[in-house]
């Protein structure tokens, strides 16, 4: 579903502010992975998000979604191919906009634009029935502007209008990062509910080393700008925090007690 072929980024080439982001990246997700990412601040997380999602160009590789290679597609034609999360609540949704507009934006993502704007009651019924999935109430105030919504339930309607149309790959950075701690299992509770009945392929990075073992069949490790760790299956089932500190040490070579991000 998601090659990614020795991708390679360096910013700022022959400056004194280089900073080589990836190097030489490699990863393949079959169709129904649901990956994890971590690793230590400016390991490479969100800039291969980034790179999968089109954001820049990479310097060298291929990028592939679902048999396409759109490795130099802008970002915009990429959409048609990807969900995706941000970790600020604020950026998936158009605050003046009530919460039915926000999802009939989301339906109507990678179409042309025309005259016709009107959402019709069958489409109507369809954001109520969606909406009510998430347990939160929203089905009974789609006429609200979502900038009167809390973080957390901006970030699951975020959620729940990047898989409206079925995404090839869903990306989430860090999407509960700026929610507190009960909203964020809250989000996290819908995320696996929504990627699993959904059958999605999914990417996500996070800080917590908790939720990258917990979540997901796959969980992947980076380090200055490579994947140091790739673990699925039972092993994964049956990690640690402390298995995973010592399969990361061993393959960055580097002891991570200084990273309290990632220890969290």
């Amino acid at each position: 579903m998601l090659h990614i072929n020795h991708i390679a980024k360096t910013f700022n080439p022959g400056t004194i502010t280089e900073k080589v982001a990836l190097a030489d990246v490699d990863l393949h997700l079959n169709e129904g992975d649901f990956v994890t990412v971590i690793g230590g601040n400016g390991a490479g997380k969100s800039t291969m998000l980034n790179a999968v999602a089109g954001v820049f160009p990479v310097d060298r590789g291929t990028i592939e979604i679902g048999g396409k290679d759109v490795t130099h597609l802008p970002e915009y034609r990429r959409a048609a191919y990807l969900g995706r999360v941000f970790q600020d609540p604020m950026t998936g949704t158009a605050a003046t906009m009530n919460i039915e507009e926000n999802m009939a934006l989301a339906m109507r993502r990678g179409q042309k634009r025309g005259l016709r704007w009107g959402i019709s009651n069958m489409e109507r019924e369809m954001y109520r029935e969606q909406l009510h999935t998430l347990g939160l109430g929203l089905e009974e105030r789609m006429s609200s502007k979502v900038g009167l919504l809390s973080g957390g339930q901006r970030q699951a309607l975020t959620l729940l209008m990047a898989t409206l149309k079925t995404p090839k790959l869903l990306l989430l950075d860090e999407h509960t990062a700026a929610l507190d701690p009960k909203t964020a299992a809250k989000v996290l509770e819908l995320t696996e509910k929504i990627v699993t009945e959904r059958h999605l392929t999914a990417l996500m990075v996070t800080h917590n080393m908790k939720d990258a073992i917990a979540i997901g069949n796959r969980l992947i490790m980076m380090n200055a700008g490579r994947i140091v760790v790739d673990v699925s299956g039972n092993q994964k089932r049956a990690m640690t925090r402390g298995d995973l500190m010592e399969l990361f040490e061993k393959a960055a070579g580097a002891e991570l007690n200084n990273d309290r991000m990632l220890l969290s």
